[in-house]
């Protein structure tokens, strides 16, 4: 049998009614079930201190974040639009982080002119920026709440090299082994230290490295020269999903066992931070595509089979940037893999990267039928392009078994529009 989607609402009826609605491709996800893992995760903190700060560049659709806003959720933003989306859509300022290694003026001002006293912390990445932190500051008349996050120099990271962020050759961070310098800025009168934060990497599926990057963490605040001033420990997020041949651990696990090393350090009462993104959405959010048509050849000793959909690399690049493979299922089902065979999926995209690997299907899977990409709702719209011409692809969310909100495909004129107003 071939698994059912992690969002049973999401039903071949359900799909089917949007697809003919909205056309394809189209991001389907279910709101219902990036709510409940939310929850779960916030219970996972069994009432002690804590903020579960979303990622918002794992995927920033405003429906998503008033419900994890009502939810009671913070935002971990990396950019000025980031900051604004979090607070247009609820989240308080008081539970936003704000990191990223080149924040511009801009965005620095914006964050430290958020509510009446700016934001939870601008997460400092280098001793230079909370120079430069300082100077807005005080040109602004506001005391700039800061963390610094620290860089682990892990020696190495089970995870693609592409979101690894915690060895020593990454641009995030202030290494441990070169942190004089960020304390002594944080002698500056415009600035009030807050916290320590660290983030090993993304798509972690067990807790051996992020232990590892806590323990520094934790290590590095009990050594710190300012320990009493702190307010927050951030371990940061990187929690892995199943993409289909997976096994991760829970993101519970991960905040049990963290806690558990506050507790030996001697930090058990400090509020413990956290970023999940993938987590909380990507099990939850699919690509609908239509199959265009199929291509057999014979070539190189034997037959090769293509599946060409009407989705590609521009609505998806995961694949073709990390070489994530993207599970893809017929919409009707399939109740036996006996009758399916190697189809290599491909979309419409002019680059032979625009290639989503191969996949068993029906043979008989003929053209016009609705297939899912599975697991997109990180990353997937947000690292979207318009690429040859391709318009953003429609987004719908489920709610209660129905269409709650949605946004149509952007229109062929408006790319037109775009290229031609010069």
């Amino acid at each position: 049998m071939v698994p059912a989607p992690s969002s049973p609402a999401l039903t071949p009826a359900l799909l089917t009614a949007i697809a003919e609605r909205f056309g394809t491709p189209t991001w389907v996800y279910d709101l219902d079930a990036m709510d409940a893992a939310a929850c779960a995760l916030e219970a996972a903190f069994d009432g002690a201190p804590h903020l579960v700060a979303y990622a918002v560049k794992a995927n920033s659709a405003g429906p998503l974040l008033k419900r994890f806003a009502a939810r009671g959720l913070g935002a971990d933003v990396v950019s000025g639009v980031e900051l604004a989306l979090a607070l247009a859509t609820g989240i308080s300022p008081e539970k936003i982080v704000f990191s990223g290694v080149a924040k511009t003026n801009d965005e620095i001002d914006r964050a430290l002119l958020a509510g009446d006293r700016g934001i939870l912390a601008l997460q400092a990445e280098s001793a230079e920026e909370l120079h430069r932190i300082a100077a807005r500051a005080t040109t602004l008349g506001r005391i700039a709440r800061v963390a610094i996050r620290i860089n682990p120099e892990l020696a190495s990271i089970d995870t693609h090299q592409g979101i690894a962020t915690g060895h020593d050759d990454a641009k995030f961070g202030v290494p441990v082994s070169d942190l004089a310098p960020a304390y002594a800025a944080l002698a500056a009168p415009s600035l009030a230290f807050q916290g320590l934060s660290v983030h090993a990497g993304s798509q972690l599926l067990s807790t051996g490295d992020y232990l590892d990057a806590a323990r520094i963490l934790l290590q590095t605040a009990k050594d710190c020269p300012r320990r009493s001033e702190l307010r927050f420990l951030d371990s940061g997020g990187g929690f892995g999903i199943d993409y289909g041949d997976q096994e991760p651990v829970p993101p519970a696990r991960f905040v049990a066992e963290t806690r558990a090393l506050c507790k030996e350090f001697g930090f058990g009462d400090l509020p413990l931070h956290i970023e999940p993104g993938r987590v909380l959405v990507a099990p939850y959010g699919h690509l609908l595509t239509r199959v265009v048509q199929r291509k057999e050849v014979n070539a190189g000793g034997g037959k090769r089979r293509w599946l060409m959909i009407d989705a590609g690399m521009n609505d998806l690049v995961r694949p073709a940037m990390y070489q994530a493979r993207h599970r893809v299922t017929p919409v009707a089902g399939v109740d036996s893999l006996k009758n399916c065979i190697d189809f290599r999926v491909v979309g419409p995209i002019c680059e032979s990267s625009d290639d989503f690997g191969f996949h068993r299907l029906p043979e008989d899977l003929p053209d016009g039928a609705l297939v899912l990409l599975r697991d997109g709702g990180a990353y997937g719209y947000p690292m979207a392009s318009r690429y040859n011409g391709r318009g953003f692809a429609a987004e719908v969310f489920v709610t209660g078994g129905t269409v709650g909100a949605a946004k149509e495909r952007e229109p062929e004129q408006a790319f037109l529009d775009d290229r031609l107003r010069f």
